[in-house]
């Protein structure tokens, strides 16, 4: 949806914009309280530099983002000592923060924990009162000013390295389709492509022979309907073959995924299904795929447990994490692939049920065998 020319903030953005416009206004509350019309002016056009500086700088990189963090520091360092608000301290810090390079980072980090704490000591020496009373969040600010940007520039790496991955795992899976492709064509012209050759030629040779030599050419045909039988049998034995993934495979990449993304794994039950169908197996592997992938991109968490329990009549899969939980009612809803895993387990008989309780667990169903699927089997 397009923003229109008079709404200021975004929709459907949060309190995040809000919280940034009354960091914007505060600082004229202090600028005011002077009565002088030049303190006013000053203060109102330093405050108009810094976040001109901002919106220039905080796509930038290299000199023209150092440039601007530079210039903001200053004025910060300005309006903390002549105009008692200190409180630049926190944007700068959380700006700080985003700056990729690690030597870049630790120099604005120090420099500006230097300002701010040099700024802060000064204006306590002029002895102020209206300073003195900011005292409990000046301590807030130094706190701030000490951890945000670390927070920050940590959280920022995370999600870098999680794109990253993400990206790995789709050429790594773009590969093993091309890799299956071909060889899949190489399949079919080793099998299938020798059969019908094969064929072809003993059925000119019965279309030759079916006048001079008909007893021949019967027996040719005979083996030709052979042939056609063990090729059609090679054809299904493929077929078998590419229907997926089997679960035990599939649980040892879904591991390296978590630990990749740091979170510990812990596989509970046999992966070796002995009486459940190729089809199921296959429609489980895809579940647990894109539960385990939702723990990786949603749920903060730090723990993940897989759990496989094999009855006489069904098989039950559980997933669950110590994250931040999903709200059961509302998680199919949103757009993280439950919707279609449940949608996957009903096709086959199954049954999705996610508990949002200390974490996320999604219970799966599913029956050993469906009857329909078998039957294609044999067709």
């Amino acid at each position: 949806m397009q923003q229109k020319w008079h709404q200021i903030l975004p929709r459907n953005a949060g309190m995040g914009p809000y919280l940034w416009l009354i960091f914007i206004i505060l600082p004229f509350y202090f600028i005011f309280r002077f009565s002088d019309t030049a303190s006013i002016i000053v203060g109102s056009q330093m405050v108009a530099v810094f976040f001109f500086c901002y919106q220039l700088t905080r796509h930038g990189r290299g000199w023209r983002m150092y440039t601007g963090i530079s210039i903001q520091m200053v004025i910060s360092v300005v309006m903390t000592i002549y105009f008692h608000y200190p409180y630049f301290g926190f944007f700068l810090a959380f700006y700080i923060g985003n700056t990729r390079s690690r030597g870049g980072f630790l120099s604005l980090y120090i420099v500006h924990l230097v300002l701010v704490a040099t700024a802060i000591y000064t204006t306590y020496a002029m002895k102020n009162s209206f300073f003195v009373q900011q005292s409990p969040f000046i301590v807030i600010l130094l706190l701030g000013v000490s951890v945000l940007p670390f927070s920050r520039y940590n959280w920022l790496k995370q999600e870098r390295l999680q794109d990253q991955l993400e990206d790995a795992n789709k050429r790594i899976a773009d590969l093993l389709v091309r890799e299956e492709r071909q060889r899949i064509a190489l399949d079919l012209h080793d099998t299938l492509g020798q059969q019908l050759s094969l064929i072809r030629l003993k059925s000119d040779l019965a279309g030759k022979l079916v006048t001079k030599d008909p007893e021949r050419a019967r027996n040719e045909m005979a083996d030709v309907h052979q042939t056609a039988r063990i090729a059609l049998q090679e054809v299904r034995d493929m077929v078998s073959h590419m229907r997926g993934a089997r679960l035990e495979d599939e649980l040892g990449r879904v591991g390296q995924i978590l630990k990749a993304a740091e979170i510990e794994f812990i596989l509970e039950g046999d992966s070796k299904l002995s009486h459940t169908s190729r089809f199921t197996e296959n429609v489980l592997s895809m579940c647990i795929k894109e539960a385990v992938t939702n723990v990786v991109k949603h749920s903060r968490a730090s723990c993940c447990l897989v759990r496989i329990e094999q009855k006489p009549d069904l098989i039950r899969v559980l997933v669950k994490d110590n994250g931040v939980g999903l709200k059961p009612r509302k998680a199919l809803d949103r757009g993280n692939g439950l919707q279609g895993m449940k949608e996957r387990l009903e096709f086959i008989n199954g049954s999705l049920e996610i508990t949002g309780n200390e974490g996320t667990a999604i219970h799966m169903k599913a029956p050993h065998n469906v009857s329909r699927m078998e039957k294609e089997d044999t067709l």
